[in-house]
């Protein structure tokens, strides 16, 4: 079966980040730590689903993904993408995987998170890139991410909450 998904611009890319990033802000100001992600149709721009991180255990990557399963099938997901502002964890990489969903963009690498919180007791972050467990799977699962034009400003976000904490 021929591959059908088709490449976003970068303006899409940027502009869904921030959407994502405005989903981060808001599940700040509601107490949660500072993650969002969207469900994002083959179109690059209609927005399927959006979630702001719901706990430690809840992120919004792996929250998006289960829904997203919950509502649509497999090949319906496949040319989808789901945009997330800091790197999916292995959890979430490993949720969007089953899932189904074809592409991963995000706007800051796990690592660089990492460097933020350090050892937080809140956010034991795992150094493992999604593309590492994306390459341990069946299916080739794009990823785009880091992006430089968005990353400073999710850092910051960042930066802030987790020194108040």
């Amino acid at each position: 079966m021929a591959d059908a998904r088709t490449e976003p611009t970068r303006e899409q890319v940027v502009a869904l980040l921030r959407r994502a990033q405005a989903l981060a802000e808001r599940a700040m100001r509601a107490g949660h730590h500072p993650f969002g992600a969207l469900l994002v149709a083959p179109d690059h721009v209609t927005v399927l689903l959006e979630q702001g991180n719901v706990d430690s255990v809840n992120h919004a990557e792996a929250v998006l993904a289960r829904e997203a399963s919950r509502r649509w099938g497999a090949d319906e997901l496949w040319p989808c993408t789901l945009v997330t502002t800091v790197e999916p964890c292995a959890m979430c990489a490993g949720t969007q995987y089953w899932a189904h969903i074809g592409r991963v963009i995000y706007g800051m690498s796990e690592r660089d998170l990492l460097a933020l919180t350090g050892s937080h007791a809140e956010n034991p972050t795992l150094d493992l890139p999604c593309r590492e467990v994306f390459a341990r799977g069946q299916k080739d699962v794009r990823v785009i991410g880091p992006v430089p034009e968005v990353a400073a400003e999710i850092a910051a976000t960042h930066r802030r909450f987790w020194r108040s904490r």
